[in-house]
């Protein structure tokens, strides 16, 4: 287990009814209604909300690594992420792909980035080994 010496964030929620409940932060920022997949309605699933969630945190971490080899990193930065809830031998299971796409950047240098990021975001950190996980450079 990874020490953490300094916490910088912490996002705190409370949810209701599981997936055909609703979710809100502390602070008001988030308020949002779930559902569960392929249900009628607006809410939105607890696998949406992660790919969300880690698409958004992959771009801060490949921002970080082109910063640290001092690589212009493009204002259009894009990240697909698709995160499955399947079903398998042994229960749920969840499986992510992440579409990387680093427009004007040769491909070498960006599946560079793309390998640091996927070694640093903590999403990617928190999933290694425990989710089927396929990056690629689109």
């Amino acid at each position: 287990m990874i020490s953490i010496e300094k916490i910088l964030h912490t996002g705190r929620t409370r949810t209701y009814g599981g997936r055909e409940g609703s979710a809100h932060s502390d602070d008001g920022r988030l308020d949002i209604k779930l559902s569960p997949p392929g249900a009628p309605g607006s809410g939105t699933t607890p696998e949406q909300l992660l790919a969300a969630a880690w698409s958004a945190c992959f771009i801060g971490t490949l921002r970080q690594a082109a910063n640290a080899r001092r690589i212009d990193f493009p204002a259009d930065v894009a990240v697909v992420t698709e995160v499955d809830l399947g079903h398998g031998q042994g229960g749920f299971f969840l499986r992510a792909r992440l579409a990387v796409t680093l427009p004007g950047m040769e491909a070498e240098v960006a599946q560079q980035l793309i390998e640091a990021a996927h070694h640093n975001c903590p999403y990617s950190k928190a999933t290694r080994g425990n989710v089927d996980v396929t990056i690629e450079l689109s």
